[in-house]
């Protein structure tokens, strides 16, 4: 305004200039006003955009989500009603007041204030410590059972939008003995009751415990309050020091406190000071070994009482680059006293012997191999080893497809996002979409339709059959990876491409020979003269 003002006034009386911007400040002002009048009173009309006699409550039917052709809700339309946030004296309906979520028992946190409903399993003074720690975990597995356990105990690794509760009963059931939430950032769990439904679920059968709910954090407080309010639904609660993403770095969390030890000593006391539940840590190693020790020892001395141990550096993201290293993992096992769990460098029940003997853990958690093989842990293996030059997982044969379906069933009582449940899709029985391109651009094309259980499962039904007829008719048990018709077209034009660029090259180095002939035949010509 100033600066306008003092250029006007080189050119205009300042009476002008102020009479000037005053009435174009007005102006601006009435245009402001209209805009917001014409907003709150387009709020308040029962008109529509369409004109007619259509009322604002017919409008707000539209925005209900449609149930399927036979009636009922479809199961997209379920989780969604699971994680809304509903307010009984908000005017706005609810777009899913038509789903009954009384038969699905989830309990889905929505306040950020601790549970007087639910309590804790132990108190500040109760809570076991070390191995005895692990024995209440497996306290109801009988006692030999529960010894071996405490000896040997296999765990699903903490995965975002991947370690869900029903991805954690399947992994149960074929032989996993605990698991771990997907990673919960603290600061958001706290502020978003929409990110506490939706990214913590838990049974009230406990299907799928012992679980420890694993946050990221960078800030005591805040991560306190969120354990708390976790606190009453698992069984201990894990601290994320191990995430080597490039998220982790611009949040400052994961394995990017390993430079700064004062704070990940200061996290892991405030949550053993004032927990009811045990604290655990989920930690990877240094490029030297002596400092990866010292490391574990701070850890275990601030507290945790169980130290998942992931064998690469955080520099080593690429695994199938990096091997994972049992050698530190073995040395930080001789030199704490509290149960180790590792982590890296297992795709199957044989490596995962080969890990335990190696390193003396207590105890294996896996992350990327469960994704492709959820039996990985059961003894004896679900399924025959693959076939001779193909990768240990996924699946072969029909097993992949039975393990898939399983899971669908598993999410009909315990709903799931269908972008979780696309993953698992793509990790289970995915590689056989890259033979049959059809169906992987019928279900790309129609993701809401498939959204629903139902038409996911006729679906994965319909590649199972092809899958069948493969081995059948070719006895192959594993698919081959073909170009589709987009990846071909793709491939044409890029050779097309490559083809015009490499004559252009050839034409101007032929016109560069014949213009130095020339020049060379004139150079003969004016010596001749």
């Amino acid at each position: 305004y100033r600066c306008m003002r003092s250029r006007l006034a080189r050119y205009l009386s300042s009476t002008s200039t102020g009479s000037i911007l005053s009435s174009s400040h007005q102006r601006k002002e009435n245009k402001i006003f209209s805009s917001s009048s014409a907003f709150f009173l387009s709020t308040n009309t029962t008109r529509t955009r369409g004109g007619g006699e259509e009322s604002k409550m017919a409008h707000k039917k539209r925005r209900k989500a449609p149930p399927d052709e036979n009636g009922k809700p479809t199961t997209a339309d379920i989780y969604a009603a699971c994680v809304e946030i509903r307010n009984p004296n908000g005017k706005q309906p609810s777009k899913f007041s038509h789903v009954d979520i009384t038969p699905y028992s989830d309990i889905r946190i929505e306040s950020n204030v601790p549970s007087s409903e639910h309590k804790p399993r132990w108190t500040k003074e109760t809570k076991p410590k070390g191995f005895e720690y692990l024995k209440q975990l497996f306290e109801d597995r009988g006692e030999g059972v529960r010894e071996e356990k405490v000896k040997r105990s296999f765990w699903v690794a903490p995965m975002v939008d991947a370690s869900d509760h029903a991805f954690r009963i399947l992994c149960k059931r074929y032989g996993a003995d605990g698991s771990y939430t997907p990673m919960i950032h603290s600061k958001i769990f706290m502020e978003s009751a929409t990110f506490r439904k939706e990214y913590f679920s838990t049974h009230a059968t406990e299907e799928c415990r012992p679980l420890l709910a694993q946050f990221c954090a960078n800030d005591p407080t805040t991560l306190l309050k969120a354990a708390r309010v976790i606190q009453p639904f698992c069984d201990g609660v894990d601290i994320n020091f191990g995430c080597p993403q490039r998220i982790a770095k611009r949040g400052n969390y994961g394995a990017f406190l390993m430079d700064d030890w004062p704070l990940v000593e200061k996290l892991i006391k405030e949550l053993d000071e004032n927990l009811d539940v045990p604290v655990t840590a989920k930690i990877r190693v240094y490029d030297d070994l002596e400092k990866s020790v010292e490391y574990a020892k701070m850890v275990e001395k601030a507290g945790a009482q169980i130290i998942a141990v992931h064998g690469r550096t955080r520099e080593q993201k690429r695994l199938a680059e990096y091997k994972c290293n049992w050698d530190f993992i073995k040395a930080i096992k001789e030199a704490v006293s509290v149960p180790v769990l590792a982590n890296g460098g297992v795709r199957n029940y044989q490596e995962l012997q080969e890990c335990l003997e190696y390193t003396g853990v207590d105890g294996y958690l896996s992350a990327e191999p469960l994704l492709g093989n959820p039996t990985l842990f059961s003894n004896p293996p679900f399924a025959p080893n693959p076939s001779e030059g193909q990768p240990p997982y996924p699946l072969e044969n029909d097993h992949s497809f039975q393990v898939f379906l399983e899971y669908i069933d598993i999410c009909r009582k315990h709903p799931t996002a269908p972008k979780i449940v696309f993953g698992h899709l793509h990790g289970i029985v995915g590689h056989w979409m890259h033979e049959f391109h059809d169906l992987r651009d019928d279900l790309n094309e129609n993701r809401r339709k498939y959204a629903d259980l139902d038409a996911l499962a006729e679906w994965v039904e319909r590649l199972r059959a092809r899958a069948k007829e493969i081995r059948e008719k070719e006895g192959r048990n594993y698919p081959i990876r073909k170009m589709s018709q987009k990846q071909v077209d793709r491939q044409k034009k890029r050779e097309i491409a490559e083809a015009i660029a490499t004559q252009e090259e050839e034409e101007k180095m032929l016109k560069d020979i014949d213009e130095k002939d020339k020049e060379r035949e004139k150079d003969l010509k004016l010596a001749a003269e």
